[in-house]
């Protein structure tokens, strides 16, 4: 991870001091699985208020800037919660688990995985689809 990212993370990590859903050690582990992805670097972009997005992207994507959007919805910071998303193409969804939105990722098709609380199969189900997402863009 470059300085600056980890700067950036850090700072917004330490004005996260409510969490009654556990979601931030969610993000924490959400982004440990994409720093272990091989190939794949991450932004981060900061919008107080609104999201604070975690972008993830494989070295080898040409078609597109990123294969999956780690946000965290900050339209309550005493309620914040996460939403995962993916382009339409590059994962699949065998539980049904996700919602489609219609240009939901930047413009596009996209598959979103809610989570309003921890919630151990939900995140390990989203890993998986992080995975997936990432062979799928690595081949674009």
């Amino acid at each position: 991870m470059n300085d600056s990212l980890d700067h950036d993370i850090t700072a917004f990590l330490d004005t996260w001091t409510l969490d009654p859903n556990q979601t931030k050690s969610c993000f924490l582990d959400l982004k440990a699985h994409l720093d272990g992805l091989d190939g794949v670097r991450c932004e981060f972009v900061s919008r107080p208020g609104i999201t604070y997005s975690l972008r993830a992207a494989h070295a080898n994507q040409k078609k597109r800037g990123l294969f999956a959007m780690v946000d965290v919805i900050d339209d309550d910071p005493a309620d914040r919660w996460l939403s995962v998303c993916f382009y339409n193409e590059l994962v699949d969804d065998p539980k049904d688990m996700g919602d489609e939105v219609p240009g939901g990722l930047l413009g596009e098709d996209a598959k979103c995985f809610d989570m309003y609380e921890s919630d151990d199969a939900l995140l390990a189900y989203i890993k998986e689809r992080l995975g997936a997402a990432c062979h799928s863009a690595s081949c674009e």
